[in-house]
């Protein structure tokens, strides 16, 4: 089962958001508990020192025997029983100690004892009755009231710091709960990040990149991507989109082969007619001399009527093999080889007025399409050749820069040139400077195809009035390059 890529990241969302609500109850109740562990704090703290004042006035009533200090002293207990009630029905399930009641019995007791003084002697002081029986009552009594305020004053000063130092373990509690949310909030975040790299991120970046080649004329396919969702259908929608380009782009290129050979239709034919008009001669001349004896001039007729025929057959070869439709194929190459085949395929076009030089070393080799590359020069040098209307030179040059894998070469026109603003354009599909029904547009553009192809760049530089060049670099092997 697939799951597409909106509930993938849905799901990652909702993960994220439950991670982080779970992070900020567990710190809002540890925030919950600190704040009612410190109300609870205060209000003990409250009690304590109620019951340090009762204690105060009750030692002040045993030294002075002052009833006004036991009224005093019973008071602040009573007001602390009060406050220690509303910190069990308030508090209670917050506090440290569970068994508060026993402490609230045991401040009873104290209160109790301290009222049974004030009830039995009035506003005379108990110590003071007559009989030796009255002053051991007595003593009990006060020491019993003593006991029971130390103790009470102790429990409660015991419970108050234990409640500090929970209150202290809380907020140290509480730091490594935060330190537990930063780590768990950068671990997801992490994730998420991964999960949006591998299953976004990388997808759309293969898919970028095979844009971006077909953009440049390199229609390569786009490597699958196993992710499972909807990227996969569209890398397979863009696969069987590049092939159909692929297709289009063999269609165009053979058209744009078929109209070049339809321009060198007049040129073929008159280089075609030469040696059919040798053949011709000869043969006619083989049967005038037919019943002479002299064979070696028959036999020299023969030969040279072998070399026409030949020299026909290289031409009609050459067409076919330019005009054949094939797929992109590097093969190492001698360019010097190609230039030469070329040169034959177009000497019809070359009018009287044209000097043509070229200068190409014999040791350039490199892996190339020939046909593809033959088809590139054929436009360059027709452009040329149509660019001198009035006749010039047209040069054709190459060299191989001393320490490089590539090779360069340059077609050079002395022609009308090209204005500056039609430069950035002339590689564009369908643009042209030539008049109505010269050009179709298509050829430089065809060939800057075919030179991406090959993993090289051509260059033009022209000024109008003074010629045009085109400069095309080529790598010398093909196969690293496109490994790589």
């Amino acid at each position: 089962m697939t799951i597409s890529i909106r509930k993938k990241i849905t799901i990652s969302f909702i993960l994220f958001i439950m991670v982080s609500t779970m992070i900020w109850f567990l710190n809002y109740y540890k925030y919950q508990l600190i704040t009612e562990k410190l109300q609870i704090i205060e209000k003990k703290d409250q009690v304590f020192n109620l019951i340090l004042e009762a204690r105060r006035f009750e030692k002040n009533y045993f030294l002075f025997h002052n009833a006004e200090d036991l009224t005093h002293s019973v008071d602040y207990v009573k007001q602390a029983e009060a406050r220690l009630q509303e910190v069990i029905a308030v508090h209670g399930r917050y506090t440290l100690e569970r068994d508060l009641e026993k402490r609230h019995q045991m401040l009873q007791q104290y209160l109790h004892a301290l009222q049974s003084i004030t009830a039995k002697s009035g506003t005379e002081p108990l110590s003071a009755a007559q009989g030796s029986g009255a002053d051991e009552i007595a003593q009990h009594q006060n020491g019993r009231i003593r006991d029971l305020g130390r103790r009470v004053t102790d429990d409660f000063e015991s419970i108050l710091n234990r409640e500090r130092r929970s209150v202290i373990q809380l907020v140290h509690e509480s730091g490594y709960y935060l330190y537990f949310a930063l780590a768990a909030i950068f671990v997801l975040t992490f994730g998420i990040g991964v999960f949006v790299y591998f299953n976004i991120n990388r997808p759309l970046e293969s898919i970028e990149t095979a844009i971006r080649k077909i953009a440049t004329g390199t229609y390569a396919g786009i490597p699958p991507i196993s992710s499972g969702d909807v990227f996969d259908s569209l890398v397979t929608s863009l696969n069987h989109m590049i092939q159909e380009l692929n297709r289009r782009n063999e269609q165009l290129i053979q058209s744009e082969k078929l109209a070049s050979l339809g321009t060198l239709t007049s040129g073929v034919a008159h280089e075609l007619n030469n040696p059919l008009n040798n053949i011709s001669t000869s043969v006619q001349i083989l049967l005038e001399e037919w019943e002479e004896e002299n064979t070696e001039f028959k036999h020299e007729l023969l030969e040279e009527t072998e070399k026409q025929i030949e020299r026909a057959r290289d031409i009609v070869k050459a067409l076919l093999e330019f005009s054949r439709k094939g797929a992109f194929n590097p093969k190492p190459t001698q360019f010097k080889e190609l230039i030469n085949k070329t040169i034959q395929m177009i000497k019809g076009d070359l009018r009287s007025d044209i000097n043509l030089e070229i200068n190409v070393p014999e040791d350039i080799w490199a892996d190339l399409d020939a046909q593809r590359i033959q088809q590139v020069l054929i436009n360059l040098i027709q452009n040329g050749l149509q660019a001198m209307e009035d006749g010039g030179s047209l040069k054709i040059s190459a060299e191989q820069p001393a320490g490089e894998d590539r090779f360069c070469f340059r077609i050079a026109d002395c022609g009308v040139g090209i204005e500056k603003d039609a430069l950035g354009k002339i590689f564009d599909p369908f643009f042209t400077t030539k008049p109505d029904g010269r050009g179709s547009g298509l050829g430089l553009s065809i060939s800057h195809g075919i030179i991406e192809q090959h993993k090289g760049r051509i260059l033009v530089e022209s000024r109008p009035g003074e010629g045009t060049t085109f400069t095309v670099c080529l790598p010398n092997r093909l196969t690293s390059k496109m490994e790589a």
